[in-house]
C-alpha cells in the first residue's frame, strides 16, 4: 500500500517579502560598515592615464615622514560655481591629497578651508601666501591653494592651484612635503676654472658690471647653500648633496677620484664639459693673455661610466639662430651665427618637470651627449638640437667665421643631445682604489672606503656647453637709478635651477614625471565643429555673394539707368523688384537653414554623449539586475515544479 499523502505545503504570510528586504538591507549596512573599517584605504583608478595612482617616489616620500605636517587646502567654493573648470580641477587635488594623507600613517593631516571675503579663513590664506583672484567687479577674491606647515613652523605653499600646471600636480605637492620633511637648506658644491661667484681681480679694476657672480649663482643662492671646492680636492664634503662641475680644466686624478666616490656613494652630479667655452675665451687669463685652451671634458669618468661627451665637435643649429655681425668685408650687415642658438619649442621635452614650463634656453658652441656603445645607462634627452642641425669641428668656433659656417651648412637630418639625465648602476673609474698622489702631497685624512660601484642606481645631469651659465647669454642687467636690475631674455637660469632643485630632492623627486590632464577634451566633437564650421563659411560665402548680387540688382532697378531715383516704375520693373525682394528673403532662409543643418550632427552627437554619460549605466545595471530577478525566479519555478 503506497503513501499518498500529499506533501505539506507551508502557507506563505506577507511577512516574508518584508523580512527577505529587511535582511538584505541589514546584509547592505553591515557590508558598508565593514568596507568603512577595513577597506578605506581601498582605491581602484580607472582613469585612462591613472589620474590618481601616486608614483613610487611620492610613496617613497610619505613613508619616510618622521614628524607630523599640517596641509590647510583653501579653495572657495564660489570659484567652482562660476568657472567649472577649476571646479573639476579642485577636486582632482581635494582627492589627490586625501590619497595623500591615507599613505602617510598618520603623519600628515589635511584641513579643507572655504575663505570667505572678509572673514578669518581669508586672513589665514593671505598670511599664508595664498593668491586671491577677483571673480568679479565686485571686489572679492576667490582662493585655490595650499599652504602647509611643520612642527618648527616652516610653511611653503602653492599660491594657486593653475590649471595649465595640472600634469605636475603630483611633483607639486610631493616637493612642497618634501620640503616641509627636511627643512635644512641644500648644500651645492661647485668646481669650475670660470668665475662662476665672481672674480676678485675683475672687481680691483672698477670695471662696471665686470668681477660680478654669474646671475644663475644668484638664483641658486635662493634655494641652496653655494660652497666651492677646491680643484685639488682628495674628497667631496659629505654634506654636500648636490656637486656642479662646470668647465673643470685640468683636474688632477684626485679630483677625480673625488667626484667619481662621490657619484658612487649615491651624490647627484650636474657635470657641464664643453668643446669651446665662449665665456673663458672672452676672459682673459691671470696674465692678461687669451686663453690657451678654451675645451673641458670629464672623460676619465665618462668613459667608465658608459657616457660620450665629445670635445672636438660643436653643434650648429639653423633654427633659432642668433643673428650677430658680419665680417667687415661681408656686404650683409648681420647674418645668422648658427652656433650661437636658442632651442624652442618641441627641442625642449615637455615631460620632464624642470625644461616642461620653458620658452627657450640659449646654448654657445655647445657639443653633444651620447650613450657609449654597449652601455646600460639609461640617458634621457632634456634639450636636443632641431632637424635644421649638424656637426661641425670645434676648430671652426674658435676662429669663427659666420658667414662661411652659414655658407658651408648641411643639415644632417639628426637632432642632438645637448643636455640629458643619466640613471644606472655605474662602474667606478677607478677598480684598483684611490691613485698616487703626487710626490711631497699629503693623502688627506678620514677619506670614504672605497667603493669599485654604485649601490643602487645613480642619478647624474649632464651637458656639454658651460656657456648654458654665461649672463650675456641669457639675461640682459641694466642699471636702474644705481641698482643692477637683470631682466632674462632666455630660460637658462631657470632650467640651472630646476635641475639643481631636482636633483637636491633625490630619487623621489626625480622619478616623478610629467602626468595627464584630468579635463579630457572630446576631441570627435571638435573635429566635427571645425569640419562643419568649414562647410559653413564655404556655403555662407556662396549665398552671401548670391545674397549681395540680388541687392546690388535691387538697387539698380530702385535707381535707374543714370543712378538717380526714378519717379515711373513700370510694371515689369515692379515685378522685378518683386522678385529680387523675394530671393533676397529665400536666400536668407536658406543661409539660416544651412547653418542649423550643418550643426545638427554635432547636436545629436553631444545629446548621444550626454544621453551615455548620465542615463545608459544606471540603465544598464538595472536591466542586469531585472534579468537577474528574473533568472532566479525561473530557476525557483523549475525547482518547485
Amino acid at each position: 500500500m503506497s503513501d499518498t499523502t500529499p506533501p505539506i505545503r507551508r502557507a506563505r504570510g506577507p511577512w516574508l517579502p518584508l523580512g527577505a528586504l529587511l535582511a538584505v538591507a541589514v546584509l547592505a549596512v553591515g557590508i558598508n560598515l565593514l568596507a568603512d573599517r577595513f577597506l578605506a584605504r581601498a582605491r581602484i583608478d580607472l582613469t585612462e592615464q591613472h589620474l590618481y595612482t601616486l608614483s613610487d617616489g611620492t610613496r617613497q616620500v610619505l613613508g619616510n615622514l618622521k614628524d607630523p605636517i599640517t596641509l590647510r587646502f583653501f579653495y572657495s567654493r564660489r570659484l567652482g560655481a562660476a568657472v567649472p573648470v577649476f571646479g573639476a580641477y579642485a577636486d582632482r587635488v581635494r582627492e589627490m591629497l586625501r590619497e595623500y594623507v591615507s599613505l602617510s600613517s598618520g603623519k600628515l593631516r589635511l584641513e579643507i578651508l572655504d575663505p570667505e571675503p572678509f572673514s578669518e579663513t581669508e586672513d589665514r590664506a593671505l598670511a599664508a601666501g595664498l593668491q586671491g583672484v577677483p571673480l568679479d567687479n565686485g571686489g572679492e577674491s576667490v582662493y585655490f591653494g595650499l599652504a602647509g606647515s611643520n612642527l618648527l613652523d616652516d610653511e611653503r605653499s602653492v599660491a594657486f592651484f593653475q590649471p595649465d600646471r595640472e600634469r605636475f600636480l603630483e611633483y607639486d605637492l610631493t616637493r612642497l612635503v618634501y620640503e616641509l620633511s627636511n627643512p635644512t637648506r641644500p648644500v651645492l658644491g661647485v668646481i669650475s676654472s670660470l668665475p662662476l661667484n665672481g672674480d676678485p681681480r675683475a672687481m680691483m679694476m672698477r670695471v662696471p658690471g665686470a668681477g660680478q657672480p654669474f646671475q644663475v649663482m644668484t638664483q641658486l643662492r635662493q634655494f641652496f647653500t653655494v660652497r666651492d671646492v677646491p680643484a685639488d680636492a682628495q674628497a667631496i664634503p659629505a654634506d654636500i648633496g648636490v656637486l656642479l662641475v662646470a668647465h673643470a680644466q685640468n683636474l688632477p686624478e684626485a679630483t677625480f677620484y673625488a667626484i667619481d666616490q662621490f657619484v658612487m656613494r649615491g651624490g647627484k652630479l650636474f657635470a657641464l664639459t664643453d668643446p669651446h667655452s665662449e665665456s673663458q675665451a672672452a676672459r682673459p687669463d691671470p696674465t692678461g693673455r687669451p686663453a690657451a685652451s678654451t675645451a673641458s671634458n670629464l672623460d676619465r669618468l665618462f668613459n667608465a661610466w658608459g657616457i660620450e661627451a665629445p670635445s672636438d665637435k660643436v653643434v650648429v643649429d639653423q633654427r633659432g639662430a642668433w643673428r650677430v655681425r658680419a665680417g667687415p668685408g661681408d656686404r650683409v650687415g648681420a647674418v645668422d651665427y648658427l652656433a650661437w642658438f636658442s632651442a624652442q619649442g618641441d627641442s625642449l621635452s615637455r615631460t620632464d618637470v624642470a625644461s616642461a614650463d620653458l620658452a627657450q634656453v640659449t646654448f654657445a658652441s655647445a657639443g653633444e651627449v651620447r650613450k657609449r656603445q654597449g652601455s646600460s645607462i639609461e640617458l634621457t634627452p632634456l634639450v636636443t638640437s632641431s632637424a635644421q642641425s649638424a656637426v661641425v669641428d670645434a676648430a671652426r668656433v674658435r676662429e669663427p667665421d659666420p658667414t662661411r659656417l652659414l655658407a658651408d651648412f648641411r643639415p644632417d637630418g639628426g637632432r642632438h643631445v645637448l643636455l640629458a639625465r643619466v640613471r644606472g648602476v655605474l662602474n667606478s673609474a677607478f677598480p684598483e682604489g684611490a691613485p698616487a698622489l703626487p710626490e711631497g702631497t699629503a693623502r688627506a685624512p678620514d677619506l670614504p672606503a672605497h667603493r669599485g660601484a654604485s649601490s643602487g642606481p645613480v642619478n647624474l645631469v649632464v651637458g656639454n656647453d658651460a656657456d648654458l651659465l654665461e649672463d650675456r647669454f641669457w639675461v640682459r642687467t641694466q642699471d636702474f637709478f644705481g641698482q643692477q636690475v637683470a631682466t632674462p631674455t632666455s630660460d637658462n637660469g631657470s632650467l640651472v635651477t630646476n635641475l639643481a632643485d631636482t636633483l637636491a630632492g633625490g630619487d623621489s623627486l626625480i622619478s616623478l614625471r610629467s602626468r595627464g590632464e584630468s579635463l579630457r577634451p572630446f576631441t570627435r566633437v571638435d573635429e566635427m565643429r571645425a569640419d562643419a564650421d568649414a562647410r559653413y563659411r564655404q556655403t555662407e560665402r556662396g549665398l552671401t555673394e548670391r545674397l549681395q548680387a540680388t541687392e546690388r540688382r535691387l538697387r539698380e532697378l530702385r535707381q535707374g539707368p543714370g543712378g538717380s531715383a526714378q519717379t515711373v516704375i513700370t510694371p515689369e520693373q515692379r515685378a522685378e523688384i518683386d522678385a529680387a525682394r523675394a530671393e533676397i528673403v529665400r536666400t536668407r532662409q536658406e543661409l539660416r537653414g544651412v547653418q542649423r543643418g550643418l550643426r545638427q550632427g554635432i547636436e545629436s552627437l553631444e545629446t548621444w554623449l550626454r544621453v551615455i554619460n548620465i542615463a545608459l549605466v544606471p540603465a544598464l545595471i538595472t536591466a542586469f539586475a531585472i534579468g537577474l530577478a528574473v533568472l532566479r525566479a525561473r530557476r525557483r519555478a523549475a525547482a518547485r515544479g
